[in-house]
């Protein structure tokens, strides 16, 4: 099984050009390839127009074409936040336009053996309850209902645990679930919809607890960055964190999926290190070679995940700290687009 090999470059260059990022990103690992082998398509992958969705779309398609395969790969979305179809066809993969909402929409959408759920929202939600509601809570369990013959890989978030002292190594995967503000609160309830599912119809779901996917354009990284660019204060109360690149996540959710099982099963997807944000902070001004204002003092505590469980089965994400943070450092000097949209992992009221 032969990867194509990526140019060798200098550390504190990109691994590609802006015109390849996302094809970067989308780029199967040969774990991703074994686990495409031996499983049957057509695949779902609903609520695809968001931050994921088009890499995660991308490397479904990637792995099959690898295998001479032409089982189809739908994005399913409304096509109206990140990403529209053009980037999707761009990386060879099929869209359908289609409110999950509408009930007529959604039961016109195909049967598939596989499907992914990233549908859902975080932000803006605090001044939204109805709309955090139909789409974190009523959403799922229509959707469980919908594809109950399917095996569902749902997309879930650290923050259904409650905040643990930073040296603790993160939360399990058997911590107790404690919502820290509304949207937690809808996180949660959104695993117990899809749960429910799995312990009535028999649906096999796995429920991926992702921390802080980051990538050249968005993400925990790139806040820390820009802020020191710009000469701006870096406010360490909320002191430490967990990150995972984007590539990576995108690859242990794919294989993740033979998990899903009845009951649901959760997996906590993020990197092996607990991250001090002053620490990176710091290491950003040296890239930059800028000063860094630090303000605040850190909390003893946390939004933090211990993905031990995934690592012993997939392995340590591969792309290290380091080589993170000299990508973005490099993506943000040399005037790389960004999506415009701060994660506020600085926030501790879990208000978004």
């Amino acid at each position: 099984m032969n990867l194509p090999t990526l140019p060798a470059r200098s550390p504190d260059e990109l691994p590609c050009t802006a015109a390849e990022v996302d094809g970067f990103l989308a780029r199967p690992t040969a774990q991703v390839l074994e686990v495409i082998a031996r499983t049957p398509g057509p695949f779902l992958v609903l609520g695809a127009g968001g931050k994921i969705g088009l890499h995660l779309s991308g490397m479904l398609r990637s792995a099959l074409d690898h295998w001479g395969r032409a089982d189809r790969v739908i994005a399913v979305s409304r096509f109206r936040s990140l990403r529209d179809q053009a980037a999707f066809a761009r990386l060879g993969v099929e869209t359908l336009a289609a409110d999950l909402g509408n009930s007529a929409e959604l039961a016109s959408l195909p049967a598939a053996p596989t499907v992914f759920f990233l549908a859902g929202i975080k932000f803006g939600t605090a001044t939204s309850p109805e709309l955090l509601r139909a789409t974190n809570i009523t959403l799922p369990a229509t959707i469980a209902e919908r594809f109950c013959r399917s095996r569902i890989i749902a997309f879930s978030s650290g923050c259904v645990y409650p905040f643990v002292h930073h040296t603790s190594g993160g939360a399990t995967e058997a911590t107790p679930l404690a919502a820290v503000g509304d949207y937690a609160a809808s996180c949660i309830a959104r695993e117990e919809a899809l749960a429910q599912a799995a312990a009535t119809r028999g649906t096999a779901i796995v429920l991926l607890r992702l921390n802080y996917a980051t990538e050249f354009r968005y993400g925990l990284l790139l806040d820390i960055a820009d802020a020191v660019y710009c000469r701006r204060p870096i406010d360490v109360t909320t002191g430490y964190g967990n990150v995972i690149w984007q590539r990576d996540a995108v690859a242990q959710a794919i294989q993740s999926l033979e998990l899903a099982a009845s009951p649901a099963v959760a997996v906590n997807l993020t990197g092996a290190e607990t991250l001090s944000v002053r620490a990176i902070a710091t290491r950003f001004g040296a890239l930059f070679n800028v000063p860094v204002e630090i303000v605040g003092t850190e909390a003893e505590t946390a939004w933090l995940n211990n993905a031990s469980y995934s690592h012993r089965l997939f392995g340590t994400p591969p792309t290290s700290l380091e080589t993170m943070l000299t990508w973005t450092a490099a993506w943000r000097r040399q005037g790389g687009e960004t999506w415009g949209k701060p994660t506020g992992f600085e926030r501790r009221d879990g208000r978004f």
